[in-house]
């Protein structure tokens, strides 16, 4: 039941995947498509979601529990230039995944944008990173190579709390490979939460290097952007193992708010409405799949 990824550069504005906020909150069905574009292009778009703390909560729970972490659960931000942390400021963020130093990183994260008043700028930037590494695969198959081989460390700071994998943790690639299949199952970049590269070699140091400007190089290519502009009603959820975000620099006062969700939560989400779909369509009785231990599915 495994849905094909469409792998997607600049144009993908020209027809970005979208569901609108009724069909998500009308039924389970609903769900399964929002979901199966997500899993599809790593993003997805929701129309006519309500301009509201109490709604987006709603939207976001549709999919399953929210995330807790060192930011709380469901999140509203405004910029503030006295928070150390740069997602609560007005400055031009990078593109990026969150979460990078963790063992596992938030599954998804959903944005909406509640008001933007007397500002200028504020586009969010989305990059599809499978995009990005099958150019680089192409171009560069040595540089891919060690950004699915060496280990980086990672750490966050900020607002009184302090992130710092154990001794001994060597962190994790940029480009996590299935150790069955080989392939590219997730992206783990932050330029700004990488640590001391203190495991390596001096040769490695440079050939590491080396590789990660041939990544940027890929990352932040024309034809690799998608820059859209967000308005309230618009909110818009992305796989963190995949799709990278940033935004353009603001001014005036701009009120976002989203959460974090499990990755295991999403796919179990994901999995479980594409079975009752499927027996559902074979024209079994309805009703949550039951199972013996013994079932091959589990």
């Amino acid at each position: 039941m495994c849905n094909r990824k469409v792998l997607w550069g600049s144009r993908i504005r020209e027809s970005p995947p979208l569901v609108t906020y009724e069909e998500v909150m009308w039924d389970d069905s609903g769900v399964l498509r929002w979901l199966k574009k997500i899993d599809q292009f790593g993003f997805c778009f929701i129309e006519g979601t309500p301009p509201t703390l109490e709604d987006t909560e709603a939207l976001c729970r549709r999919i399953a529990p929210i995330r807790e972490t060192q930011y709380g659960g469901f999140w509203e931000v405004t910029a503030d230039m006295k928070n150390v942390d740069a997602a609560y400021t007005n400055l031009a963020l990078a593109a990026h995944t969150d979460n990078n130093y963790f063992t596992d990183p938030s599954g998804l994260q959903l944005f909406h944008l509640l008001s933007h008043t007397e500002c200028k700028g504020g586009q969010t930037l989305l990059v599809d990173g499978f995009y990005v590494a099958s150019i680089l695969k192409e171009l560069n198959p040595e540089a891919y190579d060690i950004l699915t081989r060496v280990r980086i460390p990672a750490h966050a700071a900020g607002g009184g709390w302090f992130y710092k994998p154990g001794q001994g943790n060597a962190g994790y690639p940029l480009l996590t490979l299935d150790p069955r299949t080989k392939e590219l199952v997730q992206v783990r970049y932050k330029n700004s939460e990488r640590s001391v590269l203190n495991g390596l070699a001096g040769s490695q140091v440079e050939e590491w290097y080396d590789a990660l400007r041939a990544w940027n190089k890929c990352l932040t290519s024309h034809d690799s952007e998608y820059w859209v502009q967000l308005s309230p009603g618009m909110a818009v959820v992305v796989d963190n193992y995949r799709v990278l975000h940033g935004r353009s620099a603001f001014t005036g006062r701009r009120r976002m708010c989203g959460a974090y969700i499990g990755a295991d939560e999403y796919r179990s989400r994901l999995r479980v409405l594409q079975e009752l779909e499927h027996m559902n369509a074979s024209g079994s009785s309805e009703g949550a799949p039951v199972r013996n231990v013994w079932d091959p599915k589990l």
